[in-house]
């Protein structure tokens, strides 16, 4: 089953939808595969051109969706064949997800959150969605690849059997902690979440979804998150304008000729 992928500011990115993406997880599912599903956005943009072990995680990613509506906007500068529906972004998609994993009797584990905050998420999620089977795990733990507390964190895994992992200890911890760690990883879809169990259990405040639609996410979370998210949103797009700015005018000079 393929779809369609593009090419622009250096990354290869999938032009899903909510529907598509849950069709391509029952089909790695079914086929009884073990894939990554990542998400790109403008943080793990910059991260992505900075750090090697990042290109290396997406290199083994079989599909990338957009995760920011600000991708979807520099892409069709550049002539991507991209549209809003193509922004994946788990605030959304979090309980279709679930609500599909209950219909097809998936096991969901969480890997991530402070200790008590994805289990406080799971509570919610259970109530709302009947014969949910999802378990959690805290992502505070030594995360080195031969430590003790890393290989329980394996073994739990191993004894679940999930079929989707989401593994939610924000950029880059998680894209590293699966990469360093994937040929031991027991699951079949792996899912870079961030803080998607944070944002399900109150612990960040969730944006109004009329500013998701306009791309105004991050505004939101720099009014109410400054300390946490201010380098994010006020230094690292410079230098993704750059690599925008090269490609427009590379784009430009080809047609131009």
């Amino acid at each position: 089953m393929s779809c369609l992928s593009c090419n622009f500011l250096g990354i290869t990115i999938h032009a899903l939808t909510i529907k598509s993406i849950q069709r391509h997880i029952e089909v790695e599912i079914k086929d009884n595969n073990r894939s990554i599903i990542a998400n790109h956005n403008l943080h793990s943009l910059y991260i992505y051109h900075k750090s090697l072990k990042m290109r290396e995680f997406y290199s083994k990613s079989k599909y990338t969706h957009i995760d920011g509506m600000s991708l979807v906007f520099l892409g069709k500068l550049l002539g991507a064949n991209i549209e809003r529906k193509n922004r994946i972004t788990y605030i959304d998609w979090i309980y279709p997800l679930m609500q599909e994993a209950a219909e097809k009797n998936y096991r969901v584990l969480f890997l991530g959150s402070k200790p008590g905050i994805a289990a406080k998420a799971a509570s919610i999620l259970k109530i709302k969605i009947d014969s949910l089977e999802l378990e959690t795990m805290h992502g505070y733990f030594d995360p080195t690849p031969d430590c003790e507390q890393n290989k329980q964190v394996l073994q739990r895994i191993k004894e679940y059997k999930p079929h989707i992992l989401m593994v939610g200890m924000g950029m880059p911890r998680q894209e590293y902690w699966i990469f360093d760690n994937l040929d031991n990883i027991e699951a079949n879809i792996i899912l870079t979440a961030g803080a998607c169990m944070d944002l399900v259990a109150g612990e960040i405040a969730t944006p109004p979804r009329w500013m998701g639609r306009i791309g105004l996410d991050w505004f939101y979370r720099l009014l109410t998150e400054p300390k946490r998210v201010w380098k994010r949103y006020l230094i690292e797009p410079w230098f993704v304008l750059r690599l925008f700015c090269r490609e427009f005018f590379r784009n430009w000079c080809r047609t131009g000729q």
